[in-house]
């Protein structure tokens, strides 16, 4: 066993305790530096998880030396050591950005919270079995709700309460499915269940397949797949930028877990029981996806524009993994990285947009002129141009190559027509907002508001984490050809159940010297 597998939980885990024990001394800077290198050290971890994870092989660890079925086993393989590294490159930037315009001073324990937030997030992506899923999901969530109402307000308090409310109702149907689950085939290791759902008599399909619908609901609940995701335009835009730049890829937890628990539960050799929610999944694809876009157009403030780019983003990828093929797969792949660092930097924008603009913040209406109106105007024309898939942007190649790995699906024409249609509408209102951010003008400022705009100066630092996001757009269409590569491959993998089941069920109990 490779001892590194367990590093990306152990490391924000220790950290969260030494950055509350720093933050009560008011060690601020200490707090911040430590936070900062702490991040940089888990990123350069990711890294060298996902080399190592580049050979095909699926590392198991076993926790306490306790083997699989009984024991707690975490797995690394390309897919996690993929989300490890989206994880942590989105929450470096978010990090640095908080750092730099102050967000973390604006209450208490913002590190310790950051970094539980990362232990649950890592976990849910390392673990092997489904109840730590269930315990991972706690973890973040409770940190989510802490970091989702940092800073205070009534409107953040509001969204927060949604959050928090239909979270818990989540929960609670999470162990529903888990007991009903345990009740019929008696594991809850991911690989085991596999195995006994395979084998399991014609008369408990039924149980099954209810308790995999209910899980698929909670996973479309974190996902916030249609009709679920009316929760996250008001959270995700009433928090702290940096915030909502992390949450971005708090999505694709419940995209992964789809693609983990339900691929391998409910895999080509589950008989009946294959593919149990691959029809669910595209009908709720297209409709997420239109949905998303009418709320785009509807949107009355930047922030919440870019949420419901991010519920488009959730769209778009449920049509890509319904399609269940190795090219598919490979190409939602591609598109998460995209949408997932691009919507976060465009938060950040939004956040920087809300702080020059005097009086009307990042609301669609006419607004005094602002500094930097050109910088400012030339990165939104970026982010819109990429998170719309319009060429020659990293958007356009996501959608394309989904597009292309369907075109002998009998749906096609409906993915096509829905992804053509929902990528007009997006063009159009952002093109609108646009114009109304950076056009429309009330004209000079003046005096008596000089001031209080004088005090809106956003780092040049900040500016670079933005830029540094949105640069992923190009290079990802630079470097196209390898990056599809790995793609490939880790699509395979992913695909090849019983790979992953062997690795996990043939693992032997170390026995080194103590």
């Amino acid at each position: 066993m490779n001892h590194l597998v367990i590093a990306p939980l152990l490391l924000p885990l220790m950290m969260g305790v030494v950055l509350l024990f720093l933050g009560s001394l008011q060690r601020v800077q200490a707090v911040r530096v430590l936070s900062i290198m702490s991040m940089l050290a888990m990123l350069v971890l990711a890294i060298g998880l996902l080399l190592m994870s580049s050979d095909n092989a699926h590392r198991v660890y076993a926790l306490g030396n306790w083997v699989a079925p009984h024991g707690i086993v975490l797995v690394l393989d390309r897919f996690s050591a993929l989300m490890l590294v989206l994880t942590d490159v989105i929450a470096l930037a978010a990090l640095l950005y908080a750092v730099f315009m102050g967000e973390d001073r604006k209450g208490e324990h913002f590190h310790p919270l950051f970094m539980l937030q990362l232990f649950g997030l890592h976990g849910a992506f390392l673990t092997g079995d489904v109840f730590n899923l269930f315990v991972f999901f706690e973890v973040l969530l409770l940190a989510s709700y802490g970091l989702l109402l940092y800073g205070g307000g009534r409107l953040r308090t509001k969204a927060g309460l949604h959050f928090v409310v239909i979270n818990l109702v989540g929960s609670t149907l999470f162990l529903f499915a888990v007991g009903a689950l345990y009740g019929v085939l008696g594991s809850l290791n991911l690989a085991d269940m596999a195995e006994r759902i395979a084998r399991a008599p014609a008369e408990d399909h039924g149980v099954i397949a209810g308790a995999g619908l209910l899980l698929f609901a909670v996973f479309a609940l974190k996902a916030a797949i249609f009709p679920l995701y009316l929760w996250l335009p008001q959270a995700y835009a009433q928090t702290g930028a940096a915030i909502a730049a992390l949450f971005a890829i708090m999505t694709k937890v419940g995209l992964y877990a789809i693609v983990r628990i339900h691929g391998t539960l409910f895999g080509t050799e589950a008989g009946d029981l294959a593919g149990l929610v691959d029809p669910w999944l595209q009908w709720l694809g297209w409709i997420t996806l239109v949905m998303a876009a009418f709320g785009v157009m509807a949107a009355r403030f930047l922030r919440e524009q870019i949420s419901y780019l991010v519920i488009a983003s959730v769209g778009m990828l449920a049509i890509g993994l319904s399609m269940g093929s190795a090219a598919s797969l490979s190409a939602s792949l591609y598109y998460m990285i995209h949408s997932t660092l691009l919507a976060g930097g465009f938060f950040l924008l939004a956040d920087v947009l809300r702080r020059v603009r005097v009086q009307t913040e990042d609301r669609f209406e006419e607004s005094y002129s602002f500094p930097r109106a050109i910088l400012l105007g030339s990165l939104f024309f970026a982010f819109a141009v990429a998170l719309s898939g319009m060429p020659p942007l990293s958007g356009f190649i996501g959608k394309l190559l989904i597009l292309s790995a369907g075109m002998n699906t009998a749906s096609y024409p409906v993915h096509l027509a829905v992804i053509l249609i929902t990528s007009f509408m997006i063009v159009v209102a952002l093109a609108r907002s646009g114009s109304t951010l950076f056009y429309r003008s009330k004209g000079d400022i003046p005096p008596e508001l000089e001031f209080e705009q004088a005090n809106t100066t956003t780092p040049t630092r900040a500016y670079a984490v933005i830029v540094a996001l949105l640069l992923c757009a190009p290079l990802m269409v630079l470097f196209a050809q390898p990056l599809n590569t790995w793609l490939d491959a880790s699509a395979q993998q992913i695909l090849d159940h019983r790979a992953y089941i062997d690795a996990v069920m043939r693992l032997q109990a170390y026995k080194g010297t103590p």
